[in-house]
């Protein structure tokens, strides 16, 4: 009975270790939908390749949580999931890199997108202004620190509205020009 159990065991643990790809095989599987879902030639997006591709990428990470390969994973996830207009698995692969990898270059970028994804994807103007507000304070010298603070500028409006603003600070500034360089000439004259 007890050889049975140990064999039965034994046999389990084979079919399991044996179903499951290897590192270098799941790779490799990623690698070739990668190249098919943004090669050149290809013209539109794919969404069922996009899901399947994200599909690899969840995989790999539960896998690999440690692996070199993962945070760049959990990133391509979040971005094709946020191009795919899916926002809620987009906020949660950017959560998840901002919660594990803080430290990586990308947590940054995770965290405007982040924003991004509540005012454009969620529609949710609340979240999106603190998100932005969060990463301006955390990440005041990055290079999307301009971006976020012009949205906040701009969140809710249409783009008709901000044209119209555009173009009032526009003349502003022309009517001011304007009368800075009749100051200049009417003093040069005296």
């Amino acid at each position: 009975m007890k050889s049975q159990i140990i064999t039965l065991l034994f046999i389990s643990i084979v079919l399991v270790t044996g179903c499951k790809p290897s590192r270098e095989k799941s790779v490799s599987r990623i690698n070739v939908m990668e190249k098919s879902l943004f090669s050149p030639e290809v013209v539109s997006f794919n969404k069922e390749k996009s899901d399947s591709l994200v599909a690899f990428y969840m995989e790999f990470i539960k896998e690999y949580p440690q692996d070199s390969l993962s945070a760049g994973y959990v990133f391509k996830a979040a971005n094709l999931a946020m191009n795919a207009g899916d926002g809620k698995k987009a906020l949660l692969f950017f959560d998840q890199y901002i919660n594990d990898y803080p430290d990586k270059p990308k947590a940054a970028m995770c965290m405007f997108f982040k924003a991004f994804v509540y005012e454009n994807l969620m529609h949710d103007l609340d979240r999106a202004r603190e998100t932005y507000t969060i990463f301006i304070e955390k990440y005041p010298s990055n290079d999307f620190t301009k971006d976020a603070k012009l949205a906040l500028q701009n969140l809710g409006k249409t783009p008709e509205m901000i044209v119209r603003e555009f173009e009032a600070r526009a003349k502003a500034d022309s009517t001011r020009r304007a009368d800075s360089l009749a100051k200049m000439k009417k003093s040069k004259k005296r």
